[in-house]
């Protein structure tokens, strides 16, 4: 193959993965969308379609059915927000974007509300803990204070740390979201460091 067959190629395929990325987008848009207006049990597959104006073929070629396509949605936030930190070449010593995901939290207040009472609460918690683990565990791969942590113990600290600010975030959106996503993310990260 050749040099310009192999540029061509390639943007063809830049191409297919944008288009493909738009699709996706407008599917999982359009599900949110509908979980604002309705409960997830009387959201039909049809309706996703006609909201994002895609085909039926074009949908079950990316997803199994709308709680595959729920779950593919959040997989993918959550795998964004975990390495955030790492992707974007953070200096500080946060371990987790604490500030920036719980100012999501905010204003996904009415979503959640839906996810709540669609059933999917839980399921989406523990896929979170999973992203948030390895997203931590990376970070004190990263970070010097980190290193001190034997390599050993990094993956069970993480773990520990994702169930930690997943019950802070609980907590935190139980009793009203009264404190900045700022002041949670001081208060993550004093606990991650065991400091006062």
């Amino acid at each position: 193959m050749s040099g310009n067959d192999e540029l061509h190629l390639a943007n063809l395929q830049k191409k297919t993965d944008a288009r493909v990325r738009r699709t996706r987008d407008a599917l999982g848009d359009a599900l949110v969308e509908l979980m604002h207006e309705k409960p997830f049990d009387t959201i039909t597959v049809q309706d996703v379609l006609d909201r994002a104006h895609v085909g039926r073929s074009t949908f079950y070629s990316h997803f199994s059915d709308k709680d595959d396509l729920l779950m593919s949605d959040s997989d993918e936030f959550f795998e964004r927000v975990a390495m955030g930190l790492s992707e974007h070449g953070e200096k500080s010593d946060r371990v987790f974007p604490v500030k920036e995901f719980f100012s999501h939290i905010v204003e996904a207040r009415q979503f959640l509300n839906a996810l709540s009472s669609s059933g999917k609460w839980q399921e989406n918690i523990e896929l979170a803990r999973e992203h948030f683990a390895r997203g931590i565990e990376r970070r004190l791969t990263e970070l010097p204070r980190g290193k001190s942590i034997p390599e050993s113990e990094r993956p069970a600290t993480a773990f520990a740390h994702a169930g930690a600010l997943l019950s802070l975030m609980t907590w935190w959106v139980d009793r009203g979201m009264r404190q900045s996503a700022a002041e949670m993310d001081e208060l993550f990260h004093r606990i991650v460091w065991g400091q006062k």
